[in-house]
C-alpha cells in the first residue's frame, strides 16, 4: 500500500467521524428550535417505523417553535404519539393540518447536563480519530515491512498522519465549543 493511499483512507475515516459528531450535535436541543431535533424521530405509520423527515415537512417559523406539516394528514395522530413518547419533553399542538412544537427555555441545570453530553460526544469522536491514527500508523509500519515504503517515507507518512489527527481534533473541538456556546446562551 502506498503512502498516498494510506493518507487518503485515513482522511476519509477522520472526516466521517467529524460528520458523525456534527449530526449528533445537531440533534441536541439548544436554546433555539431546529428541524434536526425531530428529523430522525421515528413514527409508527402505515405499519412501519419511518423517520419523521420522510413523512412531513419540518420548519422553524419562530426561534422557539417547530412546525410539522404531514404530507398525509391521516398520520397526524401517529406523529403526535411519537413526539410524546420521545425523550424531547415536548407537547405537540395540533390544528388538524399542522403540528406546532413550542420549545420552552432551558433551565440552567438542563443546559449544564446538555453541555456535558456535548463534551462526552466530542471525546468519543476524538477517540475514533485517534483509533484511525493508530490503524494508519499500523498500515504504514506494514508497508515498511513489505518494502513498499522506505524508513524515511514511513516516518514522513506518520508525521502527516499526526498532522491530520491534530486538524480533525481541532474541527471536533470547534464543533463542541460552538454547540456548548449555543447551549449556554440565554
Amino acid at each position: 500500500m502506498t503512502a498516498d493511499v494510506i493518507l487518503m483512507e485515513t482522511e476519509e475515516r477522520m472526516e466521517a467521524a467529524v460528520t458523525h459528531i456534527a449530526g449528533e450535535l445537531s440533534g441536541l436541543r439548544s436554546g433555539r428550535a431546529s428541524p434536526a431535533l425531530v428529523d430522525k424521530l421515528h413514527v409508527e405509520a402505515y405499519g412501519t417505523s419511518t423517520p419523521l423527515a420522510q413523512l412531513a415537512q419540518i420548519g422553524c417559523p419562530e426561534p422557539r417553535q417547530i412546525l410539522i406539516k404531514p404530507f398525509d394528514p391521516s398520520i397526524m395522530k401517529d406523529i403526535e404519539r411519537a413526539i410524546i413518547a420521545s425523550d424531547l419533553g415536548l407537547n405537540p399542538n395540533s390544528d388538524g393540518k399542522v403540528l406546532r412544537l413550542n420549545l420552552p427555555p432551558l433551565s440552567e441545570e438542563r443546559r449544564k447536563q446538555l453541555a456535558k453530553v456535548v463534551k462526552d460526544n466530542g471525546e468519543k469522536a476524538n477517540v475514533v480519530v485517534r483509533n484511525v491514527r493508530r490503524d494508519a500508523n499500523k498500515s504504514a509500519d506494514a508497508a515498511k515491512e513489505a518494502k513498499d515504503l522506505t524508513i524515511d517515507d514511513c516516518e514522513r507518512l506518520k508525521k502527516d498522519i499526526q498532522e491530520l489527527t491534530k486538524t480533525y481534533e481541532g474541527k471536533i473541538k470547534d464543533l463542541v465549543d460552538k454547540k456548548t456556546a449555543d447551549l449556554m446562551e440565554v
